[in-house]
């Protein structure tokens, strides 16, 4: 029989939220899995094996968009607004959702070209979303934070660390000027969408030699992850609306999810009653916060345990 696995946001994003009665059930006699560490990066690396260990996430990205990964070493560029505050300035919003057209690319990406170029660090942008620097292979980097574990906090506090750090500092600083000054983003302003006013560097690297998963299949709409699997050389599908029985061992990505309610009726519940029925092996929840649960079907008889009323609890 086949196993899933449901990658799932931090359990603080669905916190307040009660569960519906069979599956609270099911989650109190379910066992508990070990404690992981919390963030996007390791959630997938407990999923992900990378050769040498990385997380080059430019250089894979790369190739699934290009195919041009190999001579060279990256670092994702992805147009990024970032809102002023009293604080400081906050990432509010970065690569897909700022639902970049090709005619925004084209518009905001000439006038950064000579000022990455200049370095040697030429820009360009396969899609609209995910901007690209080549660099050298040999190129020493500073530490960059994912966007994801950035959105809302204070830029200040997740600019780069380490090696350099000075240089990418006040690149980062010429490029938010340029944006600024673009009237294109006067465009966007009056046509109510976000500027474009940074950039957020990450995923700097070479591509791996290898990349390895247990999973025989993986679904999921979210582009890190399927670069991972086509590294992987591990087919594909979109994510459905709902869960459907597989019958490989399948990684179903489901951290956009925010909605308790719709969780439990679209994957949990179907999920679980295959389980149930015999039809699924086992079910594994993780969690980005590090958490996660295991289900089988012998936990039916654990009677005695109480359900967990909340997701987060």
């Amino acid at each position: 029989m086949a196993t899933a696995t449901l990658l799932l946001p931090p359990r603080v994003r669905l916190a307040g939220q009660p569960l519906p009665e069979p599956v609270a059930r099911a989650l109190g006699r379910a066992d508990r899995a070990p404690v992981g560490e919390a963030g996007v990066r390791p959630q997938l690396l407990r999923h992900f094996t990378l050769l040498p260990r990385s997380w080059p996430m430019a250089a894979l990205t790369r190739q699934q968009d290009v195919g041009d990964a190999t001579p060279s070493a990256w670092l994702r560029a992805d147009p990024a607004y970032v809102r002023p505050d009293i604080n400081g300035a906050r990432l509010l919003a970065y690569g897909d959702a700022l639902q970049l057209t090709q005619a925004d690319a084209d518009a905001l990406l000439p006038p950064l070209r000579p000022l990455f170029g200049d370095t040697g660090f030429p820009i360009d942008a396969p899609t609209p979303s995910r901007w690209y620097l080549r660099l050298p292979r040999e190129a020493k980097l500073p530490t960059f934070i994912e966007p994801a574990e950035a959105l809302g906090a204070d830029l200040f506090e997740h600019l780069p660390e380490g090696p350099d750090s000075r240089r990418w500092r006040a690149l980062l600083s010429e490029a938010q000027v340029v944006l600024h000054n673009h009237p294109h983003n006067a465009a966007r302003i009056a046509a109510g969408k976000p500027p474009v006013n940074s950039l957020w560097f990450w995923g700097g690297g070479i591509l791996p030699d290898h990349v390895t998963t247990t999973h025989a299949l993986i679904q999921s709409d979210d582009a890190t992850v399927l670069a991972l699997a086509a590294a992987a050389k591990v087919p594909t599908a979109a994510l459905p609306s709902r869960y459907a029985l597989t019958t490989v061992d399948a990684l179903l990505d489901l951290r956009a999810a925010r909605d308790v309610q719709l969780l439990a009726n679209d994957w949990l519940s179907p999920a679980m009653g295959a389980v149930r029925r015999g039809e699924l092996e086992r079910l594994q929840l993780d969690c980005e916060d590090g958490s996660g649960f295991v289900l089988e079907r012998r936990q039916h008889w654990r009677f005695w345990r109480k359900p967990l009323a909340r997701f987060d609890k």
